[in-house]
């Protein structure tokens, strides 16, 4: 799944592959995974699609299209539930504020995790509760709050 979230493979076949039934296979990546394979490929989409907001100036429509989503409407739906911001109003502000830190997620649209409203502790380093909050809305939280404090000194 994650090498290609176009998903051009259907449960059925998936499951096929592996020779589970779809129940069996659901069953199981459910327990393994904590959620149903659909749902985890979902997520797998809108997190390509954010990076490909970050690092690319592909369309909305075309990055919908990249991630396996042919309705730019369904697309930008599924991104504003996931990340709490439509793709357009997300690379606008990763690209405002360089990195995309400041947002929250939390769909108000200030993206200030603090008083300060940078997400810093004053001398330029990222605060743990910031870091909290990058990692809290994206897939793996544990990995990118652990890539964040490594490339940030200072970081708890």
């Amino acid at each position: 799944m994650r090498e290609d979230v176009r998903g051009e493979l259907s449960l059925g076949e998936f499951a096929q592959s592996v020779n589970l039934s779809v129940w069996r296979l659901c069953h199981i990546f459910k327990s393994d995974v904590g959620m149903p394979p659909i749902r985890y490929l979902r997520l797998l989409r809108m997190e390509r699609a954010k990076n490909l907001l970050e690092s690319s100036f592909l369309s909305v429509k075309e990055i919908a299209f990249q991630v396996g989503l042919n309705d730019e409407s369904h697309f930008v739906r599924d991104f504003k539930s996931t990340y709490g911001f439509s793709p357009a109003l997300y690379r606008s502000h990763f690209q405002n504020n360089g990195n995309g830190e400041e947002h929250n997620g939390n769909g108000n649209g200030n993206g200030h995790a603090n008083g300060n409203g940078n997400g810093t502790n004053g001398n330029g380093h990222v605060k743990a509760s910031k870091l909290a909050d990058i990692a809290s809305h994206t897939i793996l939280p544990s990995l990118h709050v652990l890539f964040v404090c490594f490339g940030v000194s200072n970081c708890l």
